[in-house]
């Protein structure tokens, strides 16, 4: 190989590293959101673990984050307003990558 394969390998490793790493951290904030609005709904233990993977699930109807707010949004029903679920599901994001270092 060369010396240009050799780079070009390496671009295309870490391109596919830093997707996986964003896909787990998203994830991961998306549980994160869910044990949170689980909590705003009073759930806890095995309900709140439940309803944390369905945010995670929700996450899988299309591209972007607007699935899963919808989802949150929707079930908290004026137990939050957008800026407040916007905002935590920002700040859980830089949390869940952090937790990922």
């Amino acid at each position: 190989m060369t010396t240009f394969d050799d780079r070009e390998t390496a671009f295309e490793n870490k391109y596919v590293h830093d997707a996986e790493m964003q896909f787990k951290a998203t994830a991961r904030r998306n549980k994160l959101l869910g044990l949170w609005a689980a909590g705003l709904l009073g759930l806890s233990g095995d309900a709140a673990t439940d309803y944390a993977a369905s945010v995670v699930k929700a996450d899988l109807e299309e591209a972007g984050d607007e699935d899963v707010y919808r989802k949150v949004a929707a079930d908290l029903d004026g137990k939050a307003d957008e800026a407040l679920i916007r905002s935590q599901m920002h700040l859980l994001l830089k949390q869940a990558k952090a937790e990922l270092l």
